[in-house]
């Protein structure tokens, strides 16, 4: 089967809706307010939906890999941000370099792991 894609977009969700749209504007990206209840969040071209909908099971395996092009400089600016202090439940977990290449880690404030990484070259 022959595609043409151009974006792929993951749903997830929030126990709390307004905290996670703050905490992912704060995160630096842009929100297109859908709905009451859906908001598109977007960066550099790439995306998500954020539902006003939470399924704990369904959070508490979420994860979301988003390769940028400097782990280093993205940990720095997670830091400055003081997440955690901001945002209850938020947890962010130094680099790890690996044999593939380096990530960082945040959990949202309902709970969805998100990895920030880059490739070895």
């Amino acid at each position: 089967m022959e595609n043409t894609a151009k974006s792929i977009r993951p749903f997830i969700g929030a126990q709390n809706f307004e905290t996670s749209r703050s905490f992912y504007r704060d995160l630096g990206f842009e929100e297109v307010l859908l709905s009451h209840n859906m908001s598109l969040f977007k960066t550099d071209g790439l995306g998500f939906y954020l539902q006003d909908a939470y399924v704990k099971d369904w959070i508490d395996n979420t994860m979301v890999f988003l390769e940028v092009a400097d782990v280093d400089a993205y940990w720095e600016k997670l830091l400055a941000l003081n997440l955690p202090e901001k945002y209850k439940g938020v947890r962010v977990t130094p680099i790890r370099r690996e044999s593939w290449g380096s990530e960082c880690f945040v959990h949202d404030p309902s709970g969805v792991l998100w990895h920030f990484g880059a490739f070895n070259k």
